[in-house]
């Protein structure tokens, strides 16, 4: 019997939705999905999602707090509403992102992840149903160290060298998500070259060396590419844990009924990196002294930043008119 590649991916892959589109998630049936402030920027224009807005903001009203910590409580509801919805959806986990402007503040982070789970206990969700996403700085990284021990899911995400990947399972993360497509893109941009083959492919690569890395030292910690750019990224990590794929590439991936090889597995994993504990000036020199992840890293910190504040001044000004 003939089955497309992404039925054929289903078989050897968890395969999330890189989406906030409950169309989409309805259609695609994935069984995690993940989020993040841009397509939460983008769901929320949809009328799917004005429903939950009016709501969020209802409720952060009732509240004697300043306007920056209404907005924050605001978008934080929407993000849980939004996360429970798309639960209703799939049988598995529902990633969402701690206020990105968080990242070099440790403690911060951990009050804002546990105040998402309480919203997510209040509205009858269970707590091993969300992961909480993270960015992958020494600060992120040792929050969700704190939030693991203490029971709370974390996604390791903004994630694009090999030392933010080892010090996240050093630290007990429960998923890593390496940006496969925004590795590409900055090795693109900083070479005389306008393309890769999937098999040469940087972020390919990165992914393929962390996984080999973990399964090699045997940790627990679920590796899961993301930010795809084309159906071949995705064919050359088939049998990674898991994989955060758009709908658009989902819908090519079911057109194509080629076979699929799988390209990763726990049996033939193999790495050369030596494991070696995890310190402070460890990853900071060897992150430091990775260009193209140093400069994506902070590039997509101020991206969702930005999407973040455009998020809360949407929400601002649906507050205003009520």
């Amino acid at each position: 019997m003939i089955t497309t590649k992404l039925d054929q991916l289903r078989t050897m892959t968890t395969v999330v939705a890189d989406t906030g589109d409950i169309d989409a998630i309805a259609k695609w049936r994935p069984n995690d999905a993940t989020t993040n402030p841009s397509l939460l920027l983008k769901a929320a224009a949809s009328e799917s999602y004005r429903p939950m807005l009016d709501a969020a903001i209802a409720e952060s009203l009732t509240f004697s707090a300043s306007e920056s910590e209404q907005l924050g409580y605001a978008t934080d509801l929407l993000a849980v509403m939004a996360g429970e919805k798309i639960l209703d959806l799939i049988p598995g986990t529902v990633s969402t992102e701690v206020d990105v402007r968080l990242s070099f503040d440790t403690a911060a982070t951990v009050t804002r992840a546990r105040r998402m789970i309480d919203l997510y206990e209040r509205r009858g969700v269970d707590p091993s149903r969300v992961l909480i996403k993270i960015a992958a700085t020494w600060e992120g990284i040792q929050a969700a160290k704190q939030l693991e021990k203490e029971g709370i899911h974390c996604n390791l995400t903004l994630l694009f060298s090999f030392i933010q990947a080892a010090a996240s399972a050093d630290a007990g993360a429960f998923l890593v998500s390496p940006f496969v497509g925004r590795i590409l893109d900055w090795h693109i941009a900083n070479s005389d070259r306008d393309a890769f083959e999937p098999f040469e492919d940087p972020g390919v690569l990165s992914v393929s060396r962390i996984y080999n890395y973990f399964k090699t030292h045997h940790y627990d910690t679920v590796v899961m590419g993301a930010s795809f750019r084309t159906k071949g990224q995705i064919e050359m990590l088939a049998g990674c844990d898991r994989l955060t794929i758009s709908p658009a590439l989902m819908q090519e991936l079911h057109n194509d009924v080629e076979v699929l090889p799988r390209r990763l597995s726990p049996e033939t994993a193999a790495s050369k990196d030596a494991f070696e504990k995890m310190i402070e000036n460890r990853f900071r020199w060897e992150f430091n002294d990775d260009p193209m992840a140093t400069e994506k890293l902070a590039d997509g910190i101020r991206k969702f930043a930005n999407d973040q504040i455009e998020l809360e001044h949407q929400v601002r000004k649906i507050a205003s008119a009520a």
